[in-house]
């Protein structure tokens, strides 16, 4: 048997190897779960012939960097970035906002899977939390949807579109929540991903966007009909409580949000992902993710 063996907070460990695990690091590269299982029996059979029976997990690293170095530089080189991510001492947050339908809540669970987070926050629980702070008299705008908070503002503006206004005044509140909880995964030193519709460009702190290891992304679903298809898909799952007429008698309030989102997007340099493939969209933010922290990293360990 090959033993692995580490430190986790001054505490040192020993496990075995394991293809699984390993499999499941490498396929954040991008290469494939079959092509990623066929890498970690090729260092098995390495460590095997090299009579290795224990090794440090920096140096199975190494190992395993070296060896995809002469498969294919661009997969090491993901490779690379990925163990600068998990080796971290600041955490990741992964931010995902877009308008209702378009499927953030399901790529933050996919990305979660594919990069082993645990921390899933969606901001529709942190506003149910402060339901049950703040009164619906003293903020009326809060106990209404993202799409329909229009109809609680008291004194409508005349500069902006009344349902913009409603959105807006929405994701003021439950800001407060999502930076809160931003703060609180930095100190702590723990990665978390949030999504939902509340997650803006332009509403989170800018000292928090520039001092920390965060990355925003915003899904849109470009087509008009695939978007309605997504409320179709949605509220056809048995455990769903949604009503579909009620999203279709407010589709037009939400592409109307999503607009200002792409909007926002723009003017704050966010990536904006046309959220088509699943698979597509979970491997733009992977890149994006291992290039932009990895890189960070990478600078940071030269200088």
């Amino acid at each position: 048997m090959i033993w692995v063996t580490g430190e986790v907070d001054g505490k040192k460990y020993k496990e075995p190897f394991s293809k699984g695990i390993m499999s499941r690091s490498l396929n954040v590269a991008d290469i494939g779960i079959e092509r990623a299982h066929e890498i970690a029996s090729d260092i098995e059979v390495f460590l095997i012939e090299n009579n290795i029976t224990e090794i440090s997990s920096l140096n199975l690293a190494d190992v395993v960097l070296n060896h995809l170095k002469q498969v294919d530089p661009v997969i090491a080189g993901k490779y690379k970035n990925w163990r600068s991510l998990r080796t971290s001492k600041k955490p990741l947050i992964i931010l995902i906002g877009g308008a209702s339908g378009v499927g953030t809540s399901s790529m933050a669970f996919e990305l979660a899977n594919r990069l082993r987070l645990k921390n899933l926050i969606s901001t529709d629980m942190i506003r149910e939390v402060m339901r049950k702070i703040v009164s619906q008299e003293l903020s009326p705008v809060i106990h209404k949807s993202s799409f329909d908070a229009y109809e609680a503002i008291r004194t409508p503006s005349i500069r902006i579109d009344s349902v913009i206004e409603g959105f807006i005044s929405h994701v003021d509140v439950v800001n407060v929540g999502i930076e809160a909880i931003i703060e609180r995964s930095v100190k702590e030193g723990i990665s978390t991903i949030i999504e939902g519709v509340h997650v803006v460009p332009g509403f989170i702190r800018k000292d928090l966007l520039d001092n920390n290891n965060i990355i925003m992304f915003t899904l849109i679903v470009e087509d008009e009909e695939a978007h309605k298809q997504r409320f179709y898909s949605r509220c056809r799952q048995p455990w769903v409580k949604r009503s579909l007429d009620r999203y279709m008698e407010n589709f037009d309030t939400i592409r109307k949000t999503q607009n200002f989102l792409v909007q926002q997007a723009e003017i704050h340099d966010t990536r904006i992902i046309n959220n088509v493939d699943i698979n597509e969209t979970i491997d733009i933010m992977v890149s994006d993710i291992l290039e932009e922290f990895g890189g960070v990293e990478n600078v940071k360990q030269k200088s």
